[in-house]
């Protein structure tokens, strides 16, 4: 919040940057880099869009990238995909957030399919992983999502890429 979103933009692509030079010998297969925006129930209204971050992710030395969309604030940033399909490159897996972690509600199956779905146009089946928009127990001690319903959600999340697939 205290920073433009060009003054955050440079940092993030100067994080990237010192990942890639550290990961130049690591397979790109083996690399996994996730954004989130925070992994807590608030208003996010300082969260700066995907649109703006899409090129520094794409940038990262990772095979695998993880996102949220399934949150209120996020979920309309599939599109940033869609839109600009040909700026991803084609070693990249997709692990789209599916379902959201900061909240008790279980997202339906068909939902989640649905979801995966918007993905699976852009890049192919070979391409996408269904994932959370992050962890379940992101923070010691504190659990926003109760243990069981984060299991329901899980089973929601495998139904949901089992029936999109």
């Amino acid at each position: 919040n205290d920073l433009s979103d060009d003054e955050f933009l440079r940092i993030a692509a100067s994080h990237v940057e010192a990942l890639n030079h550290a990961l130049a010998d690591i397979p790109e297969d083996r690399v996994r880099i996730h954004i989130c925006w925070g992994n807590y129930e608030g208003p996010h209204v300082c969260d700066i869009p995907m649109a703006k971050m899409f090129d520094t992710l794409m940038s990262a030395k990772a095979r695998y990238t993880l996102f949220e969309t399934s949150n209120p604030r996020h979920g309309h940033e599939w599109a940033v995909f869609r839109d600009r399909a040909a700026d991803i490159p084609d070693t990249k897996v997709l692990v789209p957030g599916v379902v959201d972690t900061t909240t008790n509600f279980v997202e339906h199956p068909d939902l989640v399919a649905e979801r995966v779905a918007r993905f699976v146009d852009i890049v192919g089946a070979e391409r996408v992983i269904a994932g959370s928009d992050c962890g379940f127990g992101t923070f010691a001690g504190y659990g926003a999502v109760d243990p069981d319903i984060a299991y329901a959600k899980l089973a929601a999340l495998a139904e949901g890429a089992r029936r999109a697939s």
